[in-house]
């Protein structure tokens, strides 16, 4: 008997479907490595953002005349 017909006998319905991570919530594995993906993503792109509006802020506004910067 093969590795796959033993694993399937004995996990019977479950064979072939994804793995929860705890038994009562309803997210796999998959799905929590694409959360983790996402969120990562948009952690880089908030940093990112925030380079870009202090860059703004610090250098660009006053360089333009728009503002002075106090201290």
């Amino acid at each position: 008997m093969g590795e796959a017909k033993r694993r399937k006998t004995t996990m019977g319905e479950q064979y072939g479907q994804e793995t929860r991570i705890l038994p009562w919530v309803p997210i796999t594995k998959s799905q929590s490595e694409q959360f983790v993906t996402w969120t990562t993503r948009g952690a880089w792109v908030g940093i990112g953002a925030m380079v870009v509006i202090w860059v703004t802020i610090r250098f660009i506004g006053p360089a333009f005349g728009w503002w002075q910067i106090v201290g």
